[in-house]
């Protein structure tokens, strides 16, 4: 499961003890007040949130941000999956395939969030939650309007369905996910539970069984879930496939009568009659479809285009609009991965001299035409990311660890990558890096990086983007400058997405997106489960004691304090790893589009808002199309 990358292209459990008293009498009594407070605890809800109180109430009309009122009708089309990107597969919960773009438009949840809160969702096809204040299970109880594509009601025996494949046939990554549920169970056909394991983390556990994708059983009693397929299956959601050209384009239309159409979640919400995805084998080729508006809205995330290549006449003419808007999110973790698996990589001197020879500061002012800026957090862009000498809280938590991490954890700021001079070759760079591999026992042999045992020191850096090469063949360059036998191998979609799956590499481009809340979904990317499971987010092969019990405190945090101090002290940790290499990042998106939409005036504070609350302005639709800009 690729992730895009910025230049080219998410109550503490305490165990039920038994206790035994002298009496039977003094049991009965016992166990019968247990009851009667354990039952006026539970809460029934229309939403749950991680921390604090939810933004809406239970009878709420609409999102603050959208427009009730937005027109309904016309098509959205975007570039699809990155210019080398195809698709070959419309199963997306399984290894298998390269599923398409926009495949989420055709499943819903239980629960759904909002846009302008960190960790809070409401019900959706489920009408509401219950739970006792331990979190320990989750009962939903569903809308019976709620139906599939078909017509066929959404039952509890779909949701336990649901679960059910997708932990025995879906993507290994489901096993992580859902580790920690112990049962799902339909109490009747449309009320559902979920049991919790004994002695976990249940913070996130009710958000999370709120957020299973809901599959249709009938659907699937004779057709095999394990295999990739292009067939329409039926699903859950508003929208369904269709006009599929497997590597060329797919559009999803609304089904029409939508049972949840008049949900307040969906008021001025998916306002697009269709939404169409274009795909093109070439960025170059793709960005020209743009401008003859083959495809009507555009994320640019290539610097050099941005910087050079919107000048055409219809921006001129004011047919296309230009514009950054801010993300509020944190950015993302872009950068080269370092495998870790391998044992050429398990000295992190090794793996800090690796990541000094990348010059941000020649490759932004050279290529990127200063739009950037450096990253050196996993969480950037946020207030979770750790910075300073430690101290007072941070310090407090990462004292039980003090003898398992490295004593400048404790004494310095955390780690910042090498302030480079511009110059494609810093000498005073190559020359820090060198002393690194020299004490790391890597020492300049014929002109190349050997150890004791004659091993040279060789590095593959593989991507499949084509725009990708102008910033890794310096970089390239400046490792072979170090004495390090690098190369970069440039590979098409299909064995990039095979090989990243296999954790086939030395180096691999990848930026994984942070929450605003994170929990234990962190173990798949940096725990040490996640490290050993074919097709996790753990492009780094981190498999580390402290590391993994971070996770932990992170995900059993009450407050958002404690959740953020934890992230914070996660972050100083694995920056003294150097787990890879860091990019850069921009705190904003650069949107490029066709004059033909109208949106609200407020954008959801932690989304894009495109997808969900724009709109066609047949007006203006209509006025490009007389001047013969548009067909």
């Amino acid at each position: 499961m690729g992730q895009p990358k910025a230049e080219t292209a998410a109550a503490s459990k305490t165990p039920m003890r038994s206790i035994f008293f002298a009496s039977f009498v003094f049991i009965a009594l016992a166990l019968g007040a247990t009851l009667a407070n354990a039952q006026d605890k539970v809460t029934k809800s229309h939403g749950i949130s991680t921390f604090g109180e939810l933004k809406y109430p239970a009878d709420f009309k609409h999102w603050d941000y959208v427009n009730p009122d937005a027109p309904q009708g016309g098509t959205i089309s975007f570039l699809g999956s990155g210019a080398s990107g195809t698709f070959d597969s419309l199963n997306a919960f399984i290894l298998k395939g390269n599923p398409a773009q926009g495949l989420g438009l055709m499943y819903s949840s239980l629960m759904t969030s909002s846009g302008d809160e960190p960790d809070s969702i409401y019900g959706y096809v489920a009408e509401t939650i219950e739970y006792p204040e331990n979190r320990q299970w989750a009962i939903f109880n569903m809308r019976p309007e709620a139906t599939f594509s078909d017509g066929h009601p959404i039952t509890a025996q779909d949701v336990v369905f649901s679960f059910d494949i997708l932990m025995e046939k879906g993507h290994p990554v489901y096993k992580i996910i859902y580790k920690d549920f112990e049962t799902v169970e339909a109490l009747d056909s449309h009320r559902v539970k979920f049991t919790f394991k004994d002695g976990v983390n249940t913070r996130d556990l009710p958000a999370q069984a709120g957020g299973l994708t809901i599959l249709a059983k009938h659907y699937y009693e004779d057709r095999d879930f394990g295999e990739s397929t292009i067939d329409v299956p039926v699903t859950s959601g508003g929208y369904t496939a269709s006009d599929i050209k497997p590597g060329r384009s797919i559009k999803y239309c609304k089904i029409e009568n939508y049972w949840a159409k008049d949900l307040p979640h969906n008021k001025g919400s998916g306002n697009f009659d269709c939404y169409l995805y274009e795909y093109f084998t070439d960025r170059t080729v793709a960005l020209e479809a743009f401008k003859a508006g083959s495809f009507l809205f555009h994320e640019e995330f290539t610097s050099k285009n941005w910087a050079n290549s919107y000048n055409f006449s219809a921006i001129d003419k004011g047919f296309v609009i230009k514009e950054t808007i801010p993300d509020d999110r944190p950015s993302g973790t872009q950068g080269f991965w370092i495998n870790m698996r391998k044992d050429k990589f398990s000295d992190p001197r090794v793996r800090q001299a690796i990541g000094m020879m990348f010059n941000f500061e020649w490759s932004n002012r050279t290529l990127f035409y200063g739009l950037y800026e450096r990253t050196d957090s996993f969480w950037e862009n946020s207030n979770m990311q750790s910075e300073g000498v430690l101290s007072g809280s941070e310090l407090a938590l990462l004292e039980e660890f003090r003898g398992q991490l490295p004593a400048e954890i404790f004494t310095d700021p955390p780690f910042t990558p090498l302030v480079s001079r511009p110059n494609q070759v810093d000498r005073k760079a190559v020359r820090a890096a060198g002393k690194l591999l020299d004490d790391a026992g890597w020492k300049v042999v014929n002109g190349k990086r050997t150890n004791a045992k004659g091993e040279i020191l060789a590095l593959e850096l593989v991507d499949d983007s084509p725009a990708f090469e102008r910033i890794i063949n310096p970089y390239v360059e400046n490792l072979k400058r170090l004495g390090v036998d690098a190369r970069y191998s440039l590979i098409d979609s299909a064995q990039m997405q095979q090989r990243q799956k296999e954790f086939d590499y030395d180096l691999i481009p990848g930026r994984l997106s942070m929450s605003l809340s994170p929990g234990e979904e962190l173990a798949q990317t940096f725990g040490s489960t996640g490290a050993k499971t074919a097709g996790s987010s753990n492009y780094s092969g981190i498999a580390n004691p402290v590391v993994d019990a971070l996770i932990i405190k992170i995900a059993q945090a009450e407050t958002r304090e404690d959740m953020q101090t934890a992230v914070r002290s996660l972050d100083r940790v694995m920056r003294s790893m150097h787990i890879w290499v860091p990019n850069w990042y921009k705190g904003s998106h650069n949107l490029a589009y066709w004059d033909v939409f109208g949106r609200p005036k407020t954008k959801p504070l932690y989304s894009r808002g495109v997808i969900g609350t724009w709109w066609i302005d047949q007006e203006k639709l209509d006025a490009l199309k007389s001047q013969g800009a548009l067909r």
